[in-house]
């Protein structure tokens, strides 16, 4: 692993603090009745989130330490994490379409989860472009997450819960950009990503005008 980035497990411990205030009003204050909007197919999604979230904790932690023998076994078994948490967001879009609407956010989210997820398993032999990609499908989390701490949490809807965090995460990718290519490395898995992400915002802005 690049010296630079012998540390991102570090940083993706972040998730822990933002997921839990992300989601505490709409999901941890509800326990342990979890009455309302909460079912089955909810803790589902939210168990087999939690576990690729660790995963992606872990993994770059084991790099670190040298531990690659138990890296490449837990790389093997998110294989089946990562296709448990693809069908972990089937319900809630059929729900979605049960109330007349398109989940395109649950829509954009598995297509960003299976394109960097192909890339990175492609790639996972170039430890480089494979890390990036294993970032950006880390940043992928952060959007629900921030806009569910702007609307639920501090009620700041006006702001734009839907497209704020998506300038946030393209403004990250971008600060990336800039980092890996003032050092003379390959930043190219971020401009894919920061492509993605940028067809993902102008989805939602578009989207928000029409409602208007």
């Amino acid at each position: 692993m690049e010296k630079e980035y012998r540390n991102i497990g570090f940083i993706f411990l972040l998730f822990i603090p933002l997921t839990f205030l992300g989601f505490y009003k709409t999901y941890f204050v509800l326990s342990p009745e979890f009455v309302g909007m909460v079912d089955a197919y909810t803790h589902i999604h939210a168990f087999t989130a939690s576990l690729w979230i660790t995963l992606l904790i872990v993994q770059p932690l084991l790099i670190r330490s040298k531990n690659f023998r138990l890296h490449r076994t837990l790389g093997k078994i998110s294989y089946l994490v990562f296709f448990a948490l693809i069908l972990s967001f089937i319900p809630q879009m059929i729900k979605e379409y049960g109330k007349g609407l398109f989940p395109l956010n649950a829509s954009f989210d598995i297509a960003l989860l299976l394109l960097f997820y192909i890339l990175a398993i492609t790639h996972k032999k170039n430890v480089v472009l494979h890390m990036r990609y294993m970032i950006a499908i880390a940043l992928i989390f952060v959007g629900p997450t921030l806009g569910r701490i702007i609307f639920f949490l501090l009620g700041l809807e006006h702001l734009g819960p839907l497209q704020v965090p998506y300038l946030i995460v393209i403004a990250i990718l971008l600060g990336l950009i800039f980092w890996d290519k003032k050092n003379g490395r390959n930043y190219k898995p971020y401009i894919v990503a920061v492509a993605a992400f940028s067809i993902y915002l102008i989805s939602l802005y578009a989207i928000d005008v029409n409602l208007e």
